[in-house]
């Protein structure tokens, strides 16, 4: 039988869907030989390749709007909204092993050089400076320091790392793209602060931050509806030119629109999309592995 190779693709809150993508897989007796992932695609991989995917979806499914107050930062000091924190001990609870040579399967993590823009394939040392690394999202996490250099998210220049599964010697690449365009890449909605019902809260924020994040009354996009959105139009536009030039053999493209990428309450939602993809493909998936 083939050599499957998985991309879990980079998409924030929306990467949850890898949580159903894999277990729905599993469910019709697949299972990846090898695993690349990039930003929230990497963290799910990485869970997945050590046994622990049960734990994360549990971890995933529990947070609630509240509870990510205890991740944000407002200060900003670091380059980032969220605390950087947050994945240390997210790994920690997950107890995830501490280095990627000990994960059951061969893995590599895509991760972007901030100083050159290069992208940066890490496949050995510490598991926790390469998730950290990966999910830098630009405005979101700060960048985190690994060897020397300075990196973000690996979705800036790979975001669903086709490439990287057949550097793991895949026969067959199995894709799995999060942030999927259906429709206009941006539409007016509750503000993310509204969203978490923290009224109360954000009363209490300095003037210049609460409007920043939560205008009073323009419909229009606010700062972090600017960084998210334009994100995706950067990611997709590279996504596209790579798929171009290097198809993977079958991509499973979730339909997250109406999703940001901050929304990471919302994985049930992600997690039943990744199971739905699965099942419309099941066929294509087991054909797949055939040839």
């Amino acid at each position: 039988m083939s050599r499957l190779g998985i991309a879990l693709g980079s998409g924030g809150a929306r990467g949850w869907c890898h949580i159903g993508v894999l277990k729905e897989l599993d469910a019709i007796g697949v299972a990846p030989d090898v695993v690349a992932g990039c930003s929230m695609g990497a963290l799910v991989g990485a869970a997945w390749a050590s046994g622990r995917l049960s734990r994360l979806e549990d971890w995933a499914r529990a947070l609630t709007q509240r509870g990510m107050l205890n991740y944000v930062d407002l200060r900003f000091e670091h380059g980032g909204l969220l605390r950087g924190g947050t994945v240390r001990e997210m790994l920690k609870d997950l107890d995830l092993p501490e280095r990627i040579e000990d994960l059951g399967k061969p893995f590599i993590v895509v991760a972007t050089d901030m100083a050159t823009g290069r992208e940066i394939w890490i496949q050995r040392g510490s598991l926790f400076d390469a998730i950290r690394a990966t999910i830098s999202i630009p405005g979101l996490f700060s960048p985190h320091k690994v060897d020397g250099k300075w990196l973000l998210d690996g979705g800036l220049v790979n975001p669903v790392p086709s490439s990287a599964c057949r550097a793991l010697e895949a026969d067959v690449t199995l894709a799995v793209n999060p942030n999927a365009k259906f429709g206009n890449l941006w539409e007016p909605r509750e503000s993310f602060l509204s969203k978490l019902g923290s009224a109360g809260w954000v009363e209490k924020l300095p003037d210049s931050v609460r409007d920043m994040l939560q205008p009073d009354s323009d419909p229009g996009p606010n700062s972090l509806d600017v960084v998210s959105t334009s994100i995706d139009i950067m990611t997709e536009y590279v996504r596209k030119t790579r798929s171009a030039s290097d198809p993977p053999n079958l991509a499973l493209e979730a339909d997250l629109n109406d999703m940001s990428v901050l929304e990471l309450f919302r994985a049930d939602k992600a997690i039943s999309e990744g199971e739905r993809i699965v099942r419309d493909q099941a066929e294509a998936i087991r054909d797949l592995l055939k040839g």
